[in-house]
Parts: C-alpha cells; sequence; structure tokens
C-alpha cells in the first residue's frame, strides 16, 4: 500500500474479555439510565458492547415496504451500551463485580462465575 495509509478498520480488531453473558440481569451504573434493571440481548466481544433490554432506547424511522409488510413510522429500539457501565444483579439483588473460580467436580475441573460481593455462583449447571 504505497502511498496510502492504513486504513485502521481493516486492521483485525482485539476481543475484549466480558464476563457477561446473553440473559444475565445487569444493572446500569452509569449514563442516562444509570439505576436500570434488564436482560442481557446480545454480547459484542469485539467492540465490548452489550445490548439491554429497555435500556438505551433510540428511535429508528423505518421506510414503509408493503411487498414485504412493514409499516412505516417511527420504531424505539435498544441501542448498545458499554460493558463498563453495567454490573450484574445477583439473586439477593446486589449488584457486584464478577469473578472467576475453578472447581474440580469428580476428576473435571471447570471455571465457573461467581459474585465477587457474595460468592454466590452466577453459572446455572
Amino acid at each position: 500500500m504505497a502511498g496510502r495509509l492504513a486504513n485502521r478498520h481493516n486492521e483485525p480488531k482485539e476481543v475484549v474479555k466480558i464476563r457477561i453473558r446473553k440473559n444475565d440481569t445487569v444493572k446500569v451504573i452509569a449514563g442516562r439510565d444509570k439505576g436500570k434493571v434488564g436482560r442481557v440481548l446480545e454480547v459484542n466481544r469485539e467492540t465490548g458492547r452489550i445490548l439491554v433490554e429497555g435500556v438505551q432506547m433510540s428511535k429508528k424511522h423505518i421506510k414503509p415496504n408493503p411487498g414485504q409488510g412493514i409499516k412505516g413510522g417511527i420504531a424505539e429500539r435498544e441501542a448498545p451500551i458499554h460493558a463498563s457501565n453495567v454490573m450484574i444483579v445477583t439473586n439477593d439483588g446486589h449488584t457486584s463485580r464478577i469473578g472467576v473460580k475453578v472447581e474440580t467436580v469428580g476428576g473435571k475441573t471447570r471455571r465457573v462465575r461467581i459474585a465477587r460481593k457474595t460468592g454466590e455462583t452466577l453459572d446455572k449447571k
């Protein structure tokens, strides 16, 4: 690529380590929706953002398309929020950071997510 600057968007992105998973219940700790609690719908590890149900609502103008049966108008949908702006909610309602503990059951070892504040296991299995 002589004479041209390298495009930073074409470089491979570093995957962000996010311990929050889909269907976790989280509480927003920063931003305009601070204090809201919702379920995680999607986790994007490439951008470090998550989609939380009912949080960061934005309006999108939709053009009608009768061929596909789409009515036009203004639709509200969730926008992604950065993973650092949420904390996981445990079963007893406390917000906590997430840690990892190695458990050995029988002869098998596996990593289990735990709540740092209460020590409660977050994984269902």
